[in-house]
């Protein structure tokens, strides 16, 4: 799983058509007068933007819903959702009858009208919400109604080269984030400059996208539980920044990091782990598979992150299916979303996944899916590799996913992320301070907040 990019300025761009469509057009606007029922036989068409089969997981999840979909004509638009592209089609009347969202978008779109509560279609097909995880429902969760089914889910994990650690006389857990002293000390340790040409990274925090893990491991939530009012410069964010941005400082910069980081090809069997170019870093799980694949004896050593508490840690992100508003066949996209995230349709892609890696000779490393209980069901198909290396990185996959966390739903998620992301963005560039920056990012949050809210409360 990969992270959707570009958000905010497809958002922006599409604020117009987002406002058009808040009230719909009437029909199946709110999912109240169709009829969900699992024994139903169902016809028509279904257009799902934002998903496709590009590897075997989906194949198998995909060849399975189709089969209970029955007559059901499936078209599948491939690649991440073009939220402009969704978003003019529902003003225009002419939505998907399905979507595939990162989670963090739910809360916008619901809010505008551009999809419909789920709570019929969850009672009607008996989608069982007690299966999910909390802070993936959560996620979904909008003003007491859930609009989204959740998907795939993403935590981060301490990924770090064993041999850069011992040679500098650390271990694993001098980075994993119980200690920001031992970070600092082992990224001086690690980090070399030849000729003032940054050679090997000795830690990188991953900013600026990975500021709201920072903050929360310092105790700092960013956004409230109900979603209405940001907390972008809480002491303990601001700590936070600072302390992320020093540990670049303590290596000659962000500009130098980030140069470094330019030139390397994570993807490649020369990636910055086994060049021997990189210390430590946090990193989002589906990077263990990246790493088995095309650099499996590089000298790895995982880790959960963890909060200054020692306690794992990890802000999850994800996908989940949604309904549009005013589509054309909701009770079909409610059965393709009840079937999708079935334990029974994460079974038979987890068999399919291991299969395949077990065809290569390769470890299946299990899948994280939003769901408890079907987490649970895939990791008993999970076996040891043989390589402790691979599977602590797994035995820390999971362990993250237990105590992992994410921001509610609110109704301007693009414009919260911008003004953190520019705040952040304004430090690393020597632009500003951490608090007079974050000072600024919480005005530019709870501004976007309250006008969101406001316009939400008003339909209320």
């Amino acid at each position: 799983m990969r992270k959707l990019s570009g958000v905010t300025g497809v958002v922006a761009v599409a604020a117009l058509a987002l406002a058009a469509c808040a009230q719909g057009t009437g029909g199946s606007s709110s999912g109240e007068d169709v009829t969900f029922d699992p024994e139903a036989a169902l016809g028509g068409s279904l257009d799902v933007m934002g998903f496709g089969t590009d590897d075997e997981v989906a194949t198998a999840r995909v060849d399975r819903t189709k089969e209970a979909l029955g007559d059901v004509d499936v078209t599948l638009t491939k690649g991440d959702l073009d939220i402009q592209q969704f978003l003019s089609a529902v003003a225009a009347g002419d939505p998907p009858e399905l979507i595939y969202a990162t989670r963090d978008q739910i809360g916008t779109f619901a809010s505008r009208g551009a999809i419909i509560p789920l709570t019929a279609c969850i009672e009607g097909e008996g989608i069982r919400t007690e299966d999910f995880r909390d802070f993936a429902l959560n996620q979904v969760t909008f003003d007491g109604e859930v609009y989204g089914i959740p998907e795939f889910s993403t935590v981060a994990l301490t990924m770090a080269n064993a041999d850069l650690l011992a040679a500098a006389g650390r271990s694993v857990e001098d980075v994993n984030g119980s200690s920001w002293e031992a970070i600092s000390a082992a990224t001086t340790a690690m980090h070399k400059a030849d000729g003032g040409s940054l050679s090997v990274i000795g830690y990188d925090t991953k900013m600026p996208e990975f500021f709201p893990l920072w903050a929360r491991a310092n105790g700092a939530e960013l956004l409230s539980d109900d979603g209405r009012t940001a907390r972008l410069n809480d002491p303990a964010a601001v700590e936070a920044l600072d302390w992320a941005v020093s540990v670049y400082t303590d290596q000659g910069g962000f500009p130098g990091i980030k140069a470094a980081k330019d030139a390397s090809d994570p993807f490649g069997s020369g990636n910055q782990f086994a060049a021997g170019t990189l210390g430590a870093m946090p990193m989002e799980q589906w990077y263990i598979n990246v790493l088995n694949d095309v650099s499996p004896d590089a000298p790895m050593v995982f880790d959960t992150v963890r909060d200054r508490q020692g306690q794992p840690l990890a802000l999850a992100g994800g996908s989940a299916w949604a309904i549009p508003a005013d589509t054309d066949n909701p009770a079909a996209a409610c059965r393709w979303a009840r079937v999708m995230t079935e334990v029974d349709t994460w079974l038979a892609a987890a068999d399919a996944r291991k299969s395949a890696r077990d065809a290569e000779g390769k470890p299946f490393t299990g899948l994280l899916t939003g769901s408890a209980a079907a987490d649970e069901a895939v990791r008993a198909l999970v076996e040891p590799s043989g390589s402790p290396v691979w599977d602590a990185a797994v035995a820390a996959m999971y362990e993250a996913n237990e105590g992992a966390v994410a921001l509610p739903a609110n109704p301007a998620d693009a414009e919260f992320k911008t003004a953190w992301e520019d705040a952040v963005n304004r430090v690393l560039g020597g632009e500003a301070e951490p608090k007079a920056s974050l000072d600024q990012a919480q005005e530019e949050a709870q501004s976007a907040l309250d006008e969101a809210w406001a316009d939400w409360d008003k339909k209320e």
